[in-house]
């Protein structure tokens, strides 16, 4: 396949194609090429490929080299939609045919002229369905045991978004919801809270603790009501529960016990994930996703709150009514102007975005725009002062507390500006005997793969620290405070001074030093930069050059998919071609 000797495609999206031709020797090259760019576009975040866009799939891949000549579009659609490989759907994915061949052989599917690989169309069905049966209301004729008498009480909506900037009261609402659950409730309703990963859900647990301890304290809410909810929220791994068939213990057979259900940054949540998190939920309990469309999407495929946001925003859309959104902030401090920058940045404002930071107009951020080369010493300046200070912590508990205070972010991981160049650096400087790569004590840890048998998470980060013989171990929060681990236990892992902000999303610092390559990069967008942003509570130092700046602002981070178009049908047909995975 010229695709894959020419670089476009990698070694598993060429095996994809390969595979076809070797169960059909008669599979056409056309068709092999089509299910290889499907498989190559998944791992820039896109559920399906629309085939007229594929120029701009390659600009995403390698935006320095011509793209590859290919068939023209109306030509490549017909062998497609003649192939057995191939299924066409039409609207709402209703089946118009598959060349005759059994449906369970089609590996793609073909939806107008977007193509997808027929696992993440499922994903995008099954989703959608599960989601417009709870608007529709019809979970309402569910069993009691799993809590229609809880839903009938409380007046709920199976379906609720809350959205909106940081700070503007999201958990506030939430912790308003569960009080009023608990209250007209003729039982003490079963509530579960969870976010994506390790970090995000211990933020929400304290965040809920302090918005119910301010209800308390204001008087809206009695003790006795606060003191019969939840406060503690886990990854949303872990509320699912790992089977031991490699799938999730719950699932749409086995259904979470729960009546109410709340997913705090959900726009961190992928595709497949939500997709299986909405059929776990009962049929008769509320699910509550929270979060900040304008954050960067998911690492893995798709942009699930983003498209669940547009459709509620479309006129006479099944969802509109299902979301709430807020738009006052209140977190950051009186004397910094950080969220009124993020908000340029959002809008897409680079010239407001440049002039404010050349006249220094945003109070608490200070712009730096000098070359990578001095990206190194600055970072050590201003990075070493607040790492060395929580390595002198008196205790691990207190440690564990002030790595919330300060961390460098990067756009991306490779390169001068990148998190493993800056990390190296800030190891080396904080254990120059070891050059960085000892357990020396304050180095802070990355969890990168989920372990379930350790309960660690990625996301998750942790700080070496002694026990009480001396010894070196990580330690990590729990809900019952600091756990150590033996260092040769841990999951996958690295250095976590210096993280990209796709890492940093869930998280919150008091300081940030954020780093953008002096010459951008195709990662930069306008998404990549709000985030950024909003990570910081009180101090911003911005290294970034004018181009990168507006690169970043002027690039949004598009994902392909068709669940828009699935959740503004108002309609589940489709829902029965739509296999269980």
């Amino acid at each position: 396949m010229a695709l894959f000797h020419a670089g476009w495609v990698r070694n598993v999206d060429y095996a994809l194609g390969a595979s076809m031709r070797h169960a059909r020797d008669e599979t056409p090259d056309w068709v092999q090429s089509a299910a290889a760019l499907a498989s190559r576009a998944l791992a820039h975040g896109h559920s399906r490929l629309p085939l007229s866009r594929t120029a701009e799939l390659f600009a995403e891949i390698d935006a320095e080299r011509e793209p590859p000549g290919l068939p023209p579009l109306e030509d490549w659609l017909a062998v497609l939609a003649a192939s057995p490989w191939v299924c066409v759907r039409g609207a709402a994915g209703a089946a118009i045919g598959s060349a005759g061949a059994p449906e369970a052989d089609c590996i793609l599917v073909l939806e107008g002229e977007a193509l997808s690989l027929r696992r993440y169309w499922n994903y995008e069905c099954r989703l959608a369905s599960a989601l417009l049966a709870r608007v529709a209301g019809d979970a309402a004729g569910g069993d009691a045991a799993v809590g229609v008498d809880i839903v009938a009480a409380t007046g709920a909506q199976h379906l609720r978004l809350v959205t909106g900037g940081p700070g503007t009261g999201k958990t506030t609402q939430v912790a308003q919801l569960l009080v009023d659950f608990a209250r007209r409730a003729g039982r003490t309703p079963r509530i579960l809270l969870a976010a994506p990963t390790g970090k995000a859900a211990s933020r929400l647990s304290e965040a809920v603790r302090e918005s119910l301890a301010m209800l308390v304290r204001d008087g809206q809410v009695d003790a006795a009501v606060a003191a019969l909810l939840p406060t503690e929220a886990s990854t949303l791994h872990r509320l699912l529960g790992w089977g031991r068939d490699g799938g999730f213990r719950h699932d749409r057979d086995n259904p979470l016990p729960a009546d109410l259900v709340v997913v705090d940054e959900a726009s961190m949540v992928d595709l497949p994930l939500m997709a299986k998190l909405a059929e776990a939920v009962p049929a008769a309990a509320t699910l509550v996703l929270v979060g900040d469309r304008d954050q960067l999407p998911s690492v893995e495929t798709g942009d699930v709150l983003a498209a669940l946001c547009e459709a509620s925003e479309l006129p006479g859309a099944p969802l509109a009514a299902h979301r709430r959104h807020l738009r006052t902030s209140h977190r950051q401090a009186a004397d910094i102007d950080v969220a009124e920058l993020a908000e340029l940045v959002r809008q897409g404002d680079a010239e407001a975005v440049l002039h404010g930071l050349e006249a220094g107009r945003f109070r608490g951020a200070d712009w730096h725009h000098a070359s990578d080369r001095a990206l190194h010493d600055a970072v050590l300046a201003h990075a070493l002062p607040h790492y060395r200070a929580i390595a002198g912590r008196p205790d691990v508990a207190s440690a564990l507390d002030a790595c919330r205070s300060y961390r460098v972010l990067c756009a991306v991981r490779e390169g001068a500006a990148g998190s493993i160049t800056l990390n190296a650096a800030l190891g080396r400087a904080l254990d120059p005997l070891r050059g960085g790569e000892g357990l020396f004590q304050g180095r802070l840890v990355l969890v990168t793969e989920n372990s379930y048998r350790q309960q660690l998470f990625n996301g998750d980060i942790g700080i070496v620290w002694p026990d009480e013989q001396g010894e070196p171990r990580v330690w990590f929060d729990s809900d019952s405070g600091p756990r150590a681990w033996l260092p040769a236990a841990l999951p996958a892992h690295e250095p976590a001074f210096a993280l990209t902000v796709h890492k940093s999303q869930g998280s919150e610092f008091d300081a940030v030093f954020l780093a953008l390559p002096e010459r951008g990069a195709r990662v930069l967008s306008r998404e990549l930069l709000y985030t950024g942003l909003t990570r910081c509570r009180r101090e911003l130092r911005l290294w970034a050059s004018e181009q990168a700046l507006r690169e970043a602002i002027g690039r949004r981070a598009q994902r392909w998919s068709g669940l828009v178009e699935r959740l503004s049908a108002g309609t589940q047909a489709g829902d029965a071609a739509c296999n269980r995975s």
